[in-house]
């Protein structure tokens, strides 16, 4: 070994480093110069054959050597560092940005516009209402009067807490409750605007029943008003059959049962024949061959009284849909808790 070796392998070593393109590469330069079978220990390995005098001037110049290597490592390393941070924070604005997750309608929200879309081709138009209303459009103008029973069928949530029994009618009146129906937007419209009319109201209702797969305090109606001086339950009939044959694409059989609404006469539910199994029967239709969708009637004369409509020169009917029943019945959802639960994993199904 000579000095002209070391100078060698300096030069070498120098190039190979200044060639390192990331620090996995000079991590390999440097076992392979300082590791245990490097070239450094094959260098100090040949020291015991050199004369002592050598060995001496040997040892220092491989010293040398050793510190400047390192250094050129130690140079190399804060240089691929910076370019490291340098890469991490440069962007290329050439690129396409990232493109963010898309959200999605609620099932909810496509079965109301569907039906919404249905109405408005039938001459419907859609209007909206408070879900705060006075008990007088909850109950007295739709024909529920303070002592009326069917006040105990709609467990209704009152906004001031007090027993509206105990109430005089005066006061009653303007007690201010979570609608338990779409009905009251009928009175609501009716007081503004002059027959002949069609409308539909999507929203919110509320009542106080005990939550549970198939009920829940919160959810969906879809009220339906038309009047005219001529209307009969075969136009409502008509209405509802080309409804059904739009909204499920098939042709359908309704049926209609007595019933009694304070705020129609004569009233109704509707039937339809079950879509799952054609009306044979099947589990969803309990076997009936036939599914509940909707209560109806024709409007009850103090009704269009309470609206300031005269009952002898026009007529019409309501109806009323539980959206959230034909959202489970479409999509064959069999717990209405889902819809309100904000579980990603059930509405990205959708």
């Amino acid at each position: 070994m000579n000095l002209n070796d070391l100078n060698d392998l300096k030069e070498k070593a120098i190039r190979a480093i200044s060639e390192a393109v990331d620090l996995e590469a000079l991590e390999r330069l440097r076992v392979a110069y300082f590791g245990r079978k490097g070239k450094m220990a094959e260098i100090l390995s040949q020291l015991k054959n050199m004369a002592i005098q050598e060995r001496a001037k040997a040892g220092q110049e491989i010293n040398r050597l050793k510190k400047e290597i390192e250094a050129a490592m130690e140079s190399k390393k804060q240089e691929l560092f910076a370019w490291r941070d340098a890469a991490k924070e440069w962007i290329d604005v050439t690129m396409p940005g990232k493109k963010l997750p898309r959200g999605h309608l609620h099932p909810r929200t496509i079965i109301i516009r569907k039906m919404e879309e249905i109405f408005q081709s039938l001459g419907f138009s859609v209007v909206d209402g408070p879900e705060i209303e006075t008990d007088f459009y909850n109950f007295q103008a739709l024909n529920i009067p303070p002592d009326h029973p069917a006040r105990d069928m709609q467990a209704t949530f009152y906004i001031n807490g007090g027993d509206n029994k105990k109430e005089t009618p005066i006061s009653l009146s303007q007690n201010r409750v979570l609608r338990t129906q779409t009905s009251p937007v009928q009175v609501r419209y009716m007081e503004r605007h002059q027959p002949p009319l069609r409308i539909i109201v999507p929203g919110r209702v509320f009542r106080r029943d005990a939550t549970d797969a198939s009920h829940d305090c919160q959810f969906y109606q879809l009220e339906g008003l038309m009047v005219d001086k001529e209307i009969s339950v075969a136009n409502f009939k008509a209405v509802l059959l080309e409804f059904f044959k739009r909204f499920y694409g098939q042709s359908v059989k309704i049926r209609l049962r007595p019933s009694y609404f304070p705020f129609t006469e004569p009233s109704f539910e509707v039937d339809m024949s079950c879509t799952v199994c054609a009306g044979k029967g099947c589990r969803v239709c309990s076997h009936s061959g036939w599914l509940e969708t909707a209560g109806a009637g024709m409007v009850h004369p103090n009704v269009f009284l309470a609206a300031g409509y005269k009952p002898r020169l026009w007529q019409g009917f309501a109806f009323g849909f539980g959206i959230d029943r034909i959202v489970m019945m479409k999509y064959k959802i069999n717990d209405i808790r889902l819809l309100n639960s904000g579980d990603l994993r059930f509405l990205r199904q959708f």
